[in-house]
Protein backbone atom coordinates (compact mmCIF):
# COMPACT_ATOMS: atom_id res chain seq x y z
CA UNK A 1 0.00 0.00 0.00
CA UNK A 2 1.52 3.46 -1.47
CA UNK A 3 1.96 6.13 0.91
CA UNK A 4 -1.36 8.50 2.15
CA UNK A 5 -3.10 5.53 0.61
CA UNK A 6 -6.39 3.86 2.77
CA UNK A 7 -7.83 1.01 3.48
CA UNK A 8 -11.05 1.05 1.66
CA UNK A 9 -14.44 -0.82 2.97
CA UNK A 10 -14.86 -4.18 1.48
CA UNK A 11 -17.10 -4.43 -1.56
CA UNK A 12 -15.71 -0.85 -2.47
CA UNK A 13 -12.75 -0.56 -5.45
CA UNK A 14 -10.26 2.01 -5.64
CA UNK A 15 -11.28 2.98 -9.31
CA UNK A 16 -14.85 4.24 -7.07
CA UNK A 17 -12.88 5.96 -4.20
CA UNK A 18 -13.98 9.77 -4.29
CA UNK A 19 -11.22 12.10 -4.09
CA UNK A 20 -11.32 15.76 -3.53
CA UNK A 21 -11.02 17.85 -6.48
CA UNK A 22 -8.41 20.69 -6.61
CA UNK A 23 -9.92 24.18 -7.11
CA UNK A 24 -8.55 24.78 -9.86
CA UNK A 25 -9.40 20.99 -11.53
CA UNK A 26 -12.42 20.65 -13.05
CA UNK A 27 -15.33 18.10 -11.52
CA UNK A 28 -14.91 14.33 -13.50
CA UNK A 29 -18.28 13.47 -14.62
CA UNK A 30 -19.66 10.07 -13.23
CA UNK A 31 -21.07 9.39 -16.75
CA UNK A 32 -18.08 8.71 -18.15
CA UNK A 33 -16.09 5.95 -16.76
CA UNK A 34 -13.29 7.07 -14.57
CA UNK A 35 -10.03 5.64 -16.17
CA UNK A 36 -11.62 7.47 -19.47
CA UNK A 37 -11.84 10.74 -17.90
CA UNK A 38 -8.52 10.37 -16.33
CA UNK A 39 -7.16 9.08 -19.90
CA UNK A 40 -8.92 12.58 -21.14
CA UNK A 41 -7.45 14.70 -19.28
CA UNK A 42 -3.98 13.00 -19.88
CA UNK A 43 -4.84 13.14 -23.59
CA UNK A 44 -5.29 17.19 -23.65
CA UNK A 45 -2.09 17.96 -21.46
CA UNK A 46 0.04 15.69 -23.86
CA UNK A 47 -1.60 17.69 -27.02
CA UNK A 48 -1.25 21.00 -25.61
CA UNK A 49 2.38 20.26 -24.63
CA UNK A 50 2.19 20.33 -20.94
CA UNK A 51 3.58 17.05 -20.74
CA UNK A 52 6.43 16.99 -23.32
CA UNK A 53 7.41 13.85 -25.98
CA UNK A 54 9.93 11.85 -24.74
CA UNK A 55 8.93 12.66 -21.07
CA UNK A 56 9.43 9.73 -18.32
CA UNK A 57 5.95 9.49 -16.76
CA UNK A 58 6.73 9.33 -12.58
CA UNK A 59 3.29 7.83 -11.37
CA UNK A 60 3.05 9.94 -8.10
CA UNK A 61 3.34 13.18 -9.57
CA UNK A 62 0.60 12.49 -12.13
CA UNK A 63 -1.35 11.41 -9.26
CA UNK A 64 -0.61 14.52 -7.18
CA UNK A 65 -1.11 16.52 -10.64
CA UNK A 66 -4.70 15.22 -10.93
CA UNK A 67 -5.89 13.88 -7.43
CA UNK A 68 -6.54 10.55 -8.47
CA UNK A 69 -5.34 7.24 -6.84
CA UNK A 70 -2.97 4.75 -9.24
CA UNK A 71 -5.62 2.16 -10.24
CA UNK A 72 -7.51 4.63 -12.29
CA UNK A 73 -3.78 6.46 -13.91
CA UNK A 74 -2.48 2.90 -15.00
CA UNK A 75 -5.82 2.15 -16.72
CA UNK A 76 -5.89 5.79 -18.49
CA UNK A 77 -1.93 5.02 -19.54
CA UNK A 78 -3.29 1.74 -20.61
CA UNK A 79 -5.69 3.57 -23.27
CA UNK A 80 -3.22 5.92 -23.96
CA UNK A 81 -0.86 3.21 -25.07
CA UNK A 82 -3.34 1.61 -27.67
CA UNK A 83 -3.94 5.51 -28.89
CA UNK A 84 0.00 5.60 -29.41
CA UNK A 85 0.31 8.68 -26.92
CA UNK A 86 1.91 6.89 -24.43
CA UNK A 87 4.68 3.69 -24.16
CA UNK A 88 4.99 1.53 -21.52
CA UNK A 89 7.86 -0.70 -20.87
CA UNK A 90 8.22 -3.20 -17.84
CA UNK A 91 12.19 -2.07 -17.80
CA UNK A 92 11.97 1.45 -18.78
CA UNK A 93 8.59 2.49 -17.50
CA UNK A 94 6.09 5.01 -19.02
CA UNK A 95 7.06 7.34 -21.15
CA UNK A 96 5.21 10.11 -23.56
CA UNK A 97 5.72 8.83 -27.19
CA UNK A 98 7.99 11.02 -29.06
CA UNK A 99 6.57 13.00 -31.97
CA UNK A 100 9.08 13.52 -34.77
CA UNK A 101 9.36 16.23 -37.61
CA UNK A 102 9.31 12.49 -40.26
CA UNK A 103 6.48 11.31 -37.99
CA UNK A 104 4.54 14.94 -38.34
CA UNK A 105 5.42 15.00 -42.24
CA UNK A 106 3.84 11.79 -42.87
CA UNK A 107 0.66 11.88 -40.82
CA UNK A 108 -0.25 15.17 -42.28
CA UNK A 109 0.51 13.82 -46.05
CA UNK A 110 -2.07 11.42 -45.32
CA UNK A 111 -4.71 13.53 -43.52
CA UNK A 112 -4.32 16.20 -46.14
CA UNK A 113 -5.37 13.81 -48.84
CA UNK A 114 -7.94 12.40 -46.52
CA UNK A 115 -9.87 16.01 -45.35
CA UNK A 116 -9.75 17.05 -49.09
CA UNK A 117 -11.51 14.15 -50.26
CA UNK A 118 -13.92 14.68 -47.05
CA UNK A 119 -14.22 18.61 -48.24
CA UNK A 120 -14.64 17.62 -51.69
CA UNK A 121 -17.85 15.01 -51.06
CA UNK A 122 -19.11 17.78 -48.35
CA UNK A 123 -19.14 20.30 -50.97
CA UNK A 124 -21.80 18.43 -53.39
CA UNK A 125 -23.41 16.58 -50.33
CA UNK A 126 -23.67 19.78 -47.56
CA UNK A 127 -27.44 20.72 -46.14
CA UNK A 128 -28.67 23.76 -45.52
CA UNK A 129 -28.36 22.81 -41.79
CA UNK A 130 -25.20 21.03 -42.12
CA UNK A 131 -23.91 24.79 -43.31
CA UNK A 132 -25.58 27.03 -41.25
CA UNK A 133 -23.75 25.09 -37.94
CA UNK A 134 -20.27 25.07 -40.35
CA UNK A 135 -21.08 29.03 -40.22
CA UNK A 136 -21.95 28.94 -36.41
CA UNK A 137 -18.78 27.39 -35.51
CA UNK A 138 -16.91 28.91 -37.94
CA UNK A 139 -17.87 32.98 -36.53
CA UNK A 140 -17.38 31.83 -33.10
CA UNK A 141 -13.69 30.19 -34.12
CA UNK A 142 -12.81 34.10 -35.28
CA UNK A 143 -13.75 35.38 -32.56
CA UNK A 144 -11.50 33.19 -30.38
CA UNK A 145 -9.05 33.82 -33.03
CA UNK A 146 -9.43 37.80 -32.87
CA UNK A 147 -8.94 37.52 -29.06
CA UNK A 148 -5.99 35.72 -28.99
CA UNK A 149 -7.72 32.28 -27.27
CA UNK A 150 -5.56 29.28 -28.42
CA UNK A 151 -7.27 26.56 -26.32
CA UNK A 152 -11.01 27.42 -27.39
CA UNK A 153 -9.79 28.09 -30.90
CA UNK A 154 -8.67 24.65 -31.07
CA UNK A 155 -11.23 22.87 -29.52
CA UNK A 156 -13.61 24.80 -32.31
CA UNK A 157 -11.25 24.55 -35.33
CA UNK A 158 -10.45 20.46 -34.39
CA UNK A 159 -14.87 19.90 -34.35
CA UNK A 160 -14.85 21.87 -37.51
CA UNK A 161 -12.05 19.75 -39.14
CA UNK A 162 -14.08 16.77 -37.93
CA UNK A 163 -17.70 17.85 -39.19
CA UNK A 164 -15.93 18.22 -42.73
CA UNK A 165 -15.14 14.27 -41.97
CA UNK A 166 -18.08 13.40 -41.28
CA UNK A 167 -20.05 14.96 -43.43
CA UNK A 168 -18.59 13.15 -46.49
CA UNK A 169 -20.56 10.47 -45.07
CA UNK A 170 -17.66 7.96 -45.73
CA UNK A 171 -17.59 5.50 -42.68
CA UNK A 172 -14.42 4.15 -44.09
CA UNK A 173 -13.11 7.76 -44.32
CA UNK A 174 -14.62 9.01 -40.73
CA UNK A 175 -12.74 5.85 -39.27
CA UNK A 176 -9.13 6.10 -40.88
CA UNK A 177 -9.25 9.57 -39.95
CA UNK A 178 -10.32 9.46 -36.44
CA UNK A 179 -7.66 6.65 -35.69
CA UNK A 180 -4.50 9.43 -37.81
CA UNK A 181 -5.61 12.00 -35.53
CA UNK A 182 -5.19 10.40 -32.13
CA UNK A 183 -1.57 10.81 -32.85
CA UNK A 184 -1.56 14.17 -34.79
CA UNK A 185 -4.32 16.33 -32.98
CA UNK A 186 -1.08 17.32 -30.87
CA UNK A 187 0.38 18.60 -33.88
CA UNK A 188 -2.26 20.65 -35.06
CA UNK A 189 -2.26 22.21 -31.86
CA UNK A 190 1.53 23.57 -32.45
CA UNK A 191 0.42 25.00 -35.81
CA UNK A 192 -0.75 28.16 -33.95
CA UNK A 193 2.47 28.76 -31.64
CA UNK A 194 3.53 30.44 -35.19
CA UNK A 195 1.23 33.70 -35.37
CA UNK A 196 1.94 34.17 -39.28
CA UNK A 197 0.98 30.35 -39.95
CA UNK A 198 -2.25 31.07 -37.44
CA UNK A 199 -3.25 34.21 -39.42
CA UNK A 200 -2.78 32.14 -42.43
CA UNK A 201 -4.85 29.35 -41.17
CA UNK A 202 -7.99 31.21 -40.36
CA UNK A 203 -7.89 32.51 -43.98
CA UNK A 204 -7.52 28.98 -45.70
CA UNK A 205 -10.88 28.38 -43.49
CA UNK A 206 -12.88 31.37 -44.60
CA UNK A 207 -11.67 29.97 -48.21
CA UNK A 208 -13.25 26.96 -47.62
CA UNK A 209 -16.21 28.43 -46.08
CA UNK A 210 -16.75 30.20 -49.23
CA UNK A 211 -16.28 26.92 -51.70
CA UNK A 212 -19.12 24.81 -49.35
CA UNK A 213 -21.42 28.33 -50.07
CA UNK A 214 -20.77 27.69 -53.59
CA UNK A 215 -20.80 23.84 -53.71
CA UNK A 216 -17.30 23.88 -55.55
CA UNK A 217 -16.56 20.98 -54.76
CA UNK A 218 -13.10 21.14 -56.86
CA UNK A 219 -12.06 24.69 -54.69
CA UNK A 220 -13.18 22.79 -51.71
CA UNK A 221 -10.32 20.01 -52.16
CA UNK A 222 -8.08 22.39 -53.41
CA UNK A 223 -8.12 24.76 -50.60
CA UNK A 224 -8.45 22.07 -47.74
CA UNK A 225 -5.05 19.93 -49.57
CA UNK A 226 -2.98 22.76 -49.01
CA UNK A 227 -4.14 24.02 -45.50
CA UNK A 228 -3.55 20.56 -44.23
CA UNK A 229 -0.19 20.25 -46.50
CA UNK A 230 0.68 23.85 -44.84
CA UNK A 231 -0.23 23.03 -41.35
CA UNK A 232 2.16 19.89 -41.87
CA UNK A 233 5.06 21.82 -42.98
CA UNK A 234 4.37 24.34 -39.71
CA UNK A 235 4.44 21.28 -36.97
CA UNK A 236 7.96 20.41 -38.65
CA UNK A 237 9.45 23.21 -38.55
CA UNK A 238 8.09 24.09 -34.92
CA UNK A 239 9.21 20.40 -33.58
CA UNK A 240 13.04 20.61 -35.44
CA UNK A 241 13.17 23.87 -33.20
CA UNK A 242 12.06 22.34 -30.10
CA UNK A 243 13.81 19.65 -30.50
CA UNK A 244 16.71 20.80 -27.58
CA UNK A 245 13.39 22.27 -25.73
CA UNK A 246 11.64 18.91 -25.48
CA UNK A 247 14.54 17.32 -24.38
CA UNK A 248 15.09 19.74 -21.36
CA UNK A 249 11.08 19.66 -20.36
CA UNK A 250 11.14 15.68 -20.48
CA UNK A 251 14.30 15.57 -18.30
CA UNK A 252 12.89 18.29 -16.04
CA UNK A 253 9.24 16.21 -15.81
CA UNK A 254 11.15 12.97 -14.73
CA UNK A 255 13.40 14.99 -11.90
Amino acid sequence: MQRGDRELPAGRSEDTRRTRPSANKPTMSRRVPFAHQVANDLRDRIIRGDLPPGGRIVERALCEMLAVSRTPLREALKLLEVEGLVELSQNKGARIMSFTPEEASNLFEVIAGLESLAAEIAATRIEAADLDRLDDMHARMLVHYRLQEKDPYFELNSTIHDTIVRLSGNPILIATHSNLMLRARRGRYMAIIDPLRWEESVNEHEALMAALHARDAEAARRVWKRHLLRTGETVCVVLMEAGGSQVAAADDMAT
